[in-house]
């Protein structure tokens, strides 16, 4: 008996478990660009209290912000009702709160083919057309090579172009949980448990990559790419998939 109270006091000592909310889920096809830019730039983009967290070592070493086109296939809401498909690009920054380990990924500009997309969960979506275009070939050597073709313009100026080819390596499965910010709002963050299939297509230390032609300009963009920024790295996710949370306590 005594033992029982004891155990009824230590539950009840205990903290309360962070609950959360399912928002919804989806599934794409991804191609991502890791960047280096000047790190003024970078900042600037950034809300108060919050710096970026590079890697000093491995594949995102120097990596400061990326540009991630995503190829939504499957969108459903919390209730498992079928949304409409949509492609994005959207902007991010490896970020930490200063003087803290607090940190993630920030997001501060998204660019949607949905115009009902906008300004979206974050308050930093924008409403772009796309254009996109994407050729696999499988020679008979079983040699598979990939193009793709993405367009990007948004209504209050911002263009984004990647033209890209890159021989089909072998993909890692993985799974991971991340959070994301927003810029706008940095106290708004989602968490994403997603499994995926990885390609690194470039790395420091291997380069399939073909031929790349990447082009951004605009009032957002043509600070952050003035023609010094150094493409580090392209991945490549012929698969993603991934359920989304908020933190509700």
């Amino acid at each position: 008996m005594r033992a029982l109270l004891l155990g009824i006091t230590l539950l009840a000592a205990a903290p309360a478990l962070a609950a959360e909310k399912y928002v919804g889920s989806n599934v794409d096809v991804r191609t991502v660009l890791a960047f280096k830019v000047a790190d003024a730039a970078v900042q600037k983009f950034l809300p108060d209290g919050w710096q970026p967290d590079v890697a000093t070592s491995g594949p995102a070493k120097d990596v400061n912000l990326r540009v991630t086109f995503i190829d939504r296939i499957v969108n459903q809401d919390a209730a498992g009702k079928a949304l409409e498909p949509v492609r994005i690009a959207h902007l991010s920054i490896p970020g930490k709160m200063k003087g803290s380990q607090k940190g993630g990924t920030m997001l501060f500009r998204i660019y949607s083919s949905s115009a009902g997309g906008v300004p979206g969960p974050y308050g930093v979506s924008v409403h772009a057309p796309a254009n996109m275009e994407r050729k696999v070939r499988i020679d008979p050597a079983g040699i598979g090579t990939v193009e793709e073709s993405w367009e990007f313009k948004s209504q209050d100026g911002d263009s984004i172009q990647l033209q890209i080819q890159y021989a089909r390596g072998a993909s890692t499965p993985d799974k991971a949980e991340t959070k994301f910010y927003s810029a706008a709002k940095p106290e708004f963050y989602r968490i994403y448990r997603s499994e995926q299939s990885t390609d690194v297509v470039r790395s420091p230390a291997a380069d399939r990559v073909q031929k790349v032609l990447f082009k951004a300009f605009g009032p957002t963009l043509s600070p952050l790419f003035d023609g010094s920024e150094q493409l580090i790295g392209v991945t490549s996710d012929p698969w993603y998939t991934r359920r989304t949370f908020l933190r509700t306590s």
